[in-house]
């Protein structure tokens, strides 16, 4: 073995124990307290927020603009799932594993749940969870599922649309409350900013204002973790919108549109939203 290769040796050691000390730390914290939200020595417990979009919608924005917010830890989708509030505590780990925070000072964890197979059984929406509904109109949405997801017909892209929007109807009624649900959709991020901003800060009481420039991290446009466009890395809302270049046949964003509509006055009913506030 070489002096090089054995000082590359050395340093994986070094990280890989340093990793292993740091998982302990985040272990212990987490793990000893019974209650999911408390971790050790911190005074507060933690709050969970949930972004309920579906693919394509903006989460991915919506995360980054959350996340900078130094109330706020997170990184993106996680693909846990969830039985029962006691899995919100790997929810807690798994964020603080990747993201680093030892101080464990937040006041939200967050993920992002874009699929219908990440509730089993009882969805965990206790008063410790507040959640963010967000959706998309369906010519764009379907045009960008189908890019995203190139063995999908259009068929499969509108009926997993369709689907997932019928789902976030059903949340929102479990939830029932408009203290800890909000409804954005992706165009009012985009057209709204300014109330959208206020509205959100109002509703998780953060104190500290949202802005459209936001941190880019290293899982920023990392597969499976949330868009992988150019976009997402410029480290600011971007409202210059792609030409189409997929045709969708009019009867289909017709369905789409039904879904839409039908979901959009279902989270406006049971949610809150930004035209109940004051800009």
């Amino acid at each position: 073995m070489n002096i090089f290769t054995s000082s590359k040796s050395l340093r994986q050691y070094l990280r890989e124990l340093k990793n292993e000390i740091v998982n302990n730390y985040y272990s212990f914290r987490i793990g000893t307290p019974n209650s999911p939200y408390h971790v050790l020595f911190k005074k507060d417990p933690y709050k969970i927020l949930f972004i309920l979009g579906h693919m394509r919608s903006g989460s991915s924005l919506l995360t980054h603009l959350l996340i900078t917010n130094p109330e706020i830890i997170g990184f993106g989708e996680t693909h846990l799932t969830y039985s029962s509030e006691k899995d919100l505590k790997n929810l807690i780990f798994k964020v603080h594993s990747q993201v680093g925070d030892l101080k464990m000072d937040r006041k939200y964890v967050l993920d992002k749940i874009l699929h219908n197979n990440k509730f089993i059984g009882g969805e965990p929406f206790s008063k410790q969870v507040s959640s963010i509904f967000l959706i998309r109109e369906p010519k764009r949405t379907i045009s960008s599922i189908l890019k995203l997801k190139p063995h999908w017909n259009q068929e499969e892209a509108l009926g997993y649309y369709c689907r997932r929007l019928q789902k976030l109807e059903n949340y929102a009624r479990s939830i029932n409350s408009k203290e800890r649900s909000f409804f954005i959709t992706h165009e009012q991020i985009i057209n709204n900013t300014e109330l959208v901003f206020k509205s959100l800060q109002n509703f998780l009481g953060v104190k500290q204002p949202f802005s459209e420039e936001y941190e880019v991290s290293n899982t920023t446009g990392m597969r499976f973790v949330g868009d992988s466009s150019e976009n997402i890395k410029a480290g600011r809302i971007v409202r210059n919108y792609q030409r189409e270049e997929i045709s969708i046949p009019p009867e289909l964003i017709e369905q789409g549109r039904q879904g839409f509509d039908r979901c959009y006055n279902t989270l406006s009913e049971y949610c809150d939203t930004i035209k109940n506030k004051k800009s």
